[in-house]
């Protein structure tokens, strides 16, 4: 699941984490698992982080029909067994939405398994769980941290500050040094803090 968000406050153009899609995309289809791609808007999402020099990334974008992707309101998320949230600084504007966060209550109710990564976790600011609380009140989870995006100077240009939000909504939010590899497992809850991760998908 990505987004179709491709600006960052009139800074610059932003989008999808291009590291964060493509290589749990290449680590997932490896695995023999069935993987659909889908935008918020529909079609194809725009990419931040582009490396034409990366292998996974040379895999995905000659193999993912990204132009195909479907808007996420039209999918049934209900049928499927796990549900991945890319990050990326378009994230933060439109996975706050309400069809994002119907979409992870969806797989949530189903049995199934909640992952994002980075900014993706902007995905559970919506998501409630089957007695209507929101899905991470109580639950241990991780995200981009506010010392990361100081790092990355962009902390006064985001809409809100991931970490902050989390924890508003009763998350026992947990943090580790910017830009270190962190993954917080809470049962069927995975997240990940940043693209540090991302190589833990290939191990």
């Amino acid at each position: 699941m990505t987004t179709s968000h491709d600006d960052l406050g009139g800074r610059r153009r932003t989008g999808a984490y291009a590291p964060e899609v493509a290589i749990p995309w290449v680590a997932f289809t490896e695995a023999g698992l069935a993987v659909d791609l889908a935008s918020v808007a529909g079609g194809r999402p725009p990419f931040d982080g582009l490396d034409t020099a990366d292998p996974d990334q040379q895999a995905f974008f000659a193999g993912a029909d990204l132009d195909a992707a479907p808007a996420l309101a039209e999918v049934d998320l209900a049928r499927y067994g796990a549900v991945f949230f890319a990050g990326g600084h378009g994230i933060i504007r439109d996975f706050t939405s309400p069809v994002v966060g119907a979409a992870a209550s969806a797989v949530w109710a189903a049995g199934g398994l909640v992952a994002s990564v980075c900014h993706g976790p902007a995905a559970l600011v919506g998501a409630v769980d089957t007695s209507g609380q929101p899905l991470v009140r109580g639950r241990a989870v991780t995200g981009f941290s506010n010392a990361e995006e100081r790092a990355a100077r962009v902390d006064d240009v985001v809409p809100v500050l991931l970490a902050d939000r989390l924890a508003e909504l009763g998350a026992d939010y947990r943090e580790a040094p910017a830009f270190t590899e962190h993954v917080v497992v809470d049962g069927r809850l995975i997240t990940g803090q940043n693209p540090a991760i991302d190589r833990t998908c290939r191990g």
